[in-house]
């Protein structure tokens, strides 16, 4: 067959409700295109009696159904072989959350869809919105009417268009009153019940909405293409910030409440980890946090920036949020003398984003415990430290001077002191020990006598300002080192929080390769993230995430060798060192995670490569025996002939003759399947196909069979099939010498009855029959029931059989006879329904 090198398109008429038009919409789509030239057919069709519908029809070739019996009716569903025989350029196949009747190759329409898509067929169909999986109890609750049919809303996702066929609710209403829709006696229910105008709306705004979520994807994608990063308020989009802290819960149920005023708008939860990359805040109240989002329907993201209302207005803008909702600050009142807070920034900066400032009950009461843990010191605090530490200790002296003149030198030395302390805990240990000997200095000038010199007179004064210096330097190292602790402790508990989660996303086999970058680039607020692989001379990437690749390491600002052949390429922003270890971790679970997707590979072409090694196992046990068996009786027929120490009486040499000649056909036929099998296996079997009378088949099918063990009963007013001539009469034949063999002393009968379009030929015969648990087992290949001998075949028969008749359009199975015995049935297409594409290849 031919082979398929790309997936078909899909397109998909999404109906608000049923009866807007959408079939209707889909057969004016294919006029078109046949008058544009396209090869196109109906694979199924429900016109519901509505004649202009029906009248479409005209002029467009209709692939027959296959019909079956189902419950005393008989049903007809779309034929999938049929079709794929044909091999359209499109099919047009109607309600795609049918489902199949038992029995059927697949449960439901769309897995039908599926297998004409993979082949490369272009498929047209239809859907209702309250057949989407996902809208299945809103629409009940909405009409009182449960969905029983009903298609994953990922099916109708992909496909590569969708088009909504709306119409409002009166109008609707109006063609089904009258009686466009449904029969007269009808009507009156459906208007009373499901076609209410309140339920029409709501259907209504369900389909707009729903298909909003999938045109909003398309307009991402095409701003990302296209570098657009200002605001389109094409749908109102909510980011709620978190911070980490307990405040998010009411901050997330907040947002989702405007969202869904807003009619169903996006919820995004974003939180903006300061410092070096890595999440700060509570990773609990964070864990928690995402949970809630994503249990309303919104997504949570990471980003990093140690400029908070900057990363979270880029973040905004970059999911093209409309509005921002923030919460009330945490700070205390004196926390704001150090300037305004993120609300505020946020709020001045936003431009066209809507900022919502919500209140909640941990407003103004401080961080707490629960706040943010310190981190290293950034240049804005060590610039303040140098700052107080340069001068803190002389405008102190000059408050010491002017408004205090009797405290005593104890006094005094422990307002420089508290002022080390102060510097050590904004700027750290340098600027601290320059404040404690500027102190020791000023304190020694101008209030330790003899003053205005360094001269001191005491003693004791003398101790006491060496112990200041000493303490003031050793408290501020303590400060100074707790700080650097804290930072450590919290980096070390954020990369045990990122190791835990890439850890339970192991366990969880989270493990595909892009979904890992994208958390690895969310992780350290990186522009793009891929996995290069040494192939050659050159660098190829495997897997990447961002709207950027690195095509070799040399391009990006960080890199992680993995392996000799495998190297992480990070872009974005120069990483510390001390995320170095994380992001290992990380490198080494997308190796891994490559490693695994490719072993899946090779397990899948391993197990191909298993049953092509069964089959050649088996090839080569029917060479070394069931071939060897006739050409030994040739041989030995023939060296007996032309022996000249025996001389043959005439009837001795015929039947010789005739054991030759025996001998000779069997081989042909075993070499025959063998080679037939090899052509199915490949898929080079393609069928000219035309209709054609069964008797031209039947008859040389039983060129090998004795007159006597075959009866024919096939009435003359048949009418032809579709079909490849010399791929019928072989599958025939293998299927009638199978049942003469197997079939008893009684002749094995061949019958053929018409039934919806489609010609079934029987073969019956009266021998042991089959179980039904042996019934598909018996058409694989090289597969012998019961104890038949060696040398009577290789077990091909029946699988030839069945691939020519799926090759032409048909179909082939076992049914008991009744009475005992078995009868093997072709299903063909007559020749009002052409099947297969005439012309296409060679036999």
């Amino acid at each position: 067959m031919r082979q398929i090198a790309t997936r078909g398109r899909l397109k998909i008429y999404l109906g608000a409700a049923p009866g807007v038009g959408k079939t209707y919409a889909m057969l004016d789509e294919a006029h078109r295109r046949l008058e544009r030239g396209a090869d196109l057919v109906v694979g199924h069709v429900e016109t519901y009696g509505r004649a202009r519908t029906a009248a479409l029809l005209d002029g467009l070739e209709t692939v027959p159904g296959r019909e079956t019996a189902h419950r005393d009716r008989v049903v007809t569903e779309m034929d999938v072989d049929a079709i794929l025989a044909r091999r359209p350029e499109g099919v047009l196949v109607d309600e795609l959350a049918h489902t199949n009747v038992p029995g059927s190759r697949n449960e439901k329409r769309w897995q039908d869809v599926e297998e004409l898509l993979e082949a490369g067929i272009d498929v047209v169909s239809t859907v209702n919105v309250q057949h989407l999986e996902s809208l299945t109890d809103v629409v009940e609750r909405i009409t009182e009417v449960r969905p029983q049919e009903t298609v994953p809303d990922e099916v109708v996702r992909r496909a590569d268009q969708i088009e909504l066929v709306d119409m409002a609710p009166e109008s609707l209403r109006r063609r089904l009153a009258h009686g466009t829709l449904y029969a007269p006696d009808m009507i009156d229910a459906a208007l009373a019940s499901y076609f209410r105008v309140g339920n029409l709306t709501a259907l209504r705004e369900l389909a707009l909405l729903w298909l909003a979520d999938r045109v909003d994807d398309a307009l991402a994608r095409y701003r990302d293409e296209k570098g657009i990063t200002d605001t389109w308020e094409a749908r109102e989009r909510i980011v709620v910030a978190l911070t980490g802290g307990p405040e998010g819960d009411a901050l997330i149920r907040r947002a989702a409440r405007i969202a869904a005023r807003a009619g169903r708008a996006g919820l995004v939860a974003v939180h903006v980890a300061r410092g070096k990359g890595l999440r700060d805040g509570s990773p609990e109240a964070l864990a928690r946090q995402r949970a809630l989002v994503e249990s309303l329907g919104g997504s949570y993201h990471q980003v990093t920036g140690d400029d908070v209302p900057k990363a979270l207005l880029e973040f905004a803008r970059a999911a093209n949020a409309t509005q921002i909702v923030l919460g009330s600050s945490r700070r205390s009142r004196w926390q704001y003398a150090f300037g305004p807070g993120v609300g505020t920034t946020v709020a001045r900066a936003s431009d066209d984003v809507d900022v919502h400032i919500v209140t909640h009950d941990y407003a103004g009461k401080g961080r707490g415990p629960a706040a943010v843990p310190p981190t290293s010191l950034g240049r804005g605090r060590r610039t303040a430290g140098w700052l107080l530490a340069l001068f803190g200790p002389p405008a102190l002296t000059g408050v010491l001077s002017a408004a205090v003149r009797h405290l005593g030198l104890p006094t005094e030395l422990l307002f420089f002191l508290a002022l080390a302390v102060g510097v050590a805990l904004v700027g750290g240990l340098w600027p601290a020990i320059v404040a404690a000997v500027a102190g020791f200095l000023l304190v020694n000038w101008f209030f330790t006598p003899p003053v205005h010199t360094l001269t001191v007179a005491h003693l004791e004064n003398a101790l006491a300002l060496l112990v200041f210096v000493t303490v003031a330097v050793a408290v501020s190292t303590v400060v100074d080192l707790a700080a650097r602790r804290s930072s450590q402790a919290a980096r070390a508990r954020s990369e045990a929080t990122t190791l835990s989660m890439l850890a339970t996303s192991v366990l969880r086999g989270e493990d595909a390769l892009p979904e890992l970058l994208e958390r690895v680039r969310e992780t350290f607020g990186l522009s793009s993230v891929t996995l290069l692989e040494r192939s050659g001379d050159g660098w190829a990437p495997v897997a990447s995430a961002g709207p950027e690749t690195c095509a070799r390491p040399g391009d990006a600002d960080v890199t992680v060798q993995v392996s000799d052949t495998l190297t992480l390429a990070l872009d974005g922003r120069v990483l510390p060192a001390a995320d170095r270890r994380v992001l290992a971790a990380f490198a080494y679970q997308a190796a891994a995670a490559l490693d695994r997707q490719r072993l899946a590979e090779e397990a899948k072409e391993a197990r191909r490569l298993a049953e092509g090694n069964r089959i050649r196992t088996a090839l080569l046990a029917a060479v070394s025996h069931d071939l060897r068996t006739p050409l030994a009786s040739i041989k030995a027929g023939v060296s007996s002939l032309r022996s000249p120490e025996v001389r043959w009486d005439p009837e001795d040499e015929a039947e010789l003759l005739a054991t030759i000649e025996e001998s000779a056909d069997r081989l042909d036929g075993l070499v025959a399947n063998l080679l037939d099998m090899s052509r199915l296996q490949t898929g080079v079997v393609n069928p000219l196909a035309r209709t054609v009378a069964l008797d031209e088949v039947i008859q040389p099918a039983l060129a090998n069979v004795p007159g006597d063990q075959v009866k024919i009963e096939v009435p003359d007013d048949l009418p032809p099939v579709v079909a490849d001539p010399g791929l019928l009469e072989r599958s025939l034949a293998n299927v009638i010498e199978n049942a003469v063999r197997h079939g008893g002393p009684d002749p094995v009968r061949v019958t053929a009855s018409e039934h919806g379009g489609m010609v079934e030929l029987r073969v019956t015969d009266r021998g042991p029959g089959v179980p039904d648990s042996a019934k598909s087992r018996m058409f694989e290949p090289f597969q012998r029931l019961g104890d038949r001998p060696r040398g009577s075949g290789v077990g091909l028969g029946l699988a030839v059989a069945r691939g020519f008749a799926e090759a032409v359009g048909g179909d082939l199975h076992a049914e008991d006879t009744p009475g005992g015995g078995l009868t093997m049935v072709f299903a063909l297409p007559t020749g009002g329904s052409p099947a297969v594409g005439a012309g296409k290849g060679e036999t």
